[in-house]
């Protein structure tokens, strides 16, 4: 039985919550435990990034190294997942998930994000970031702690 390649699409909603479950494993790595974080304060963004093709890899190795700097060293950044698109590997997209907007402001003056930003400035074609925010308030908490290291 063949599987044409639209079958196999799954919808936006499923792969985003997909990407929240899996970075959630990140969070338990650096969960602070003096600090509660409640999902009506979370920042929650999809960023669409188009990278010059012929930065690509150089692009995609800063931006590794600042999402591991940034999990590792920032207590209120849940989530940075980067990814690209399997049939435009130039389409990157991240997900970030913050513990509120303390925490994301941040993350945007620490010295690896500045460091990003202007490193990557002339590789990124196109940025768009989306705000979003979560459907089921009640399980995302139940999520993060499923997560063991």
């Amino acid at each position: 039985m063949k599987i044409k390649k639209a079958e196999m699409k799954f919808p936006k909603v499923v792969l985003i919550l997909f990407l929240v479950v899996f970075c959630i494993s990140s969070y338990g790595q650096v969960k602070n435990e003096d600090q509660d974080v409640e999902v009506d304060e979370m920042i929650i963004r999809i960023a669409k990034i188009k990278v010059h093709a012929n930065h690509r890899d150089e692009y995609i190795a800063i931006l590794n190294e600042e999402a591991a700097a940034s999990i590792k060293l920032e207590p209120g950044v849940i989530c940075i997942y980067p990814m690209y698109q399997k049939e435009n590997p130039n389409e990157i997209r991240l997900l970030e998930i913050y513990a509120n907007k303390k925490a994301y402001q941040s993350h945007l003056e620490t010295p690896h994000f500045k460091s990003y930003k202007e490193k990557t400035r002339s590789m990124i074609d196109t940025l768009e970031l989306i705000d979003m925010k979560a459907l089921d308030k009640e399980t995302m908490p139940q999520i993060f702690n499923k997560i063991k290291d």
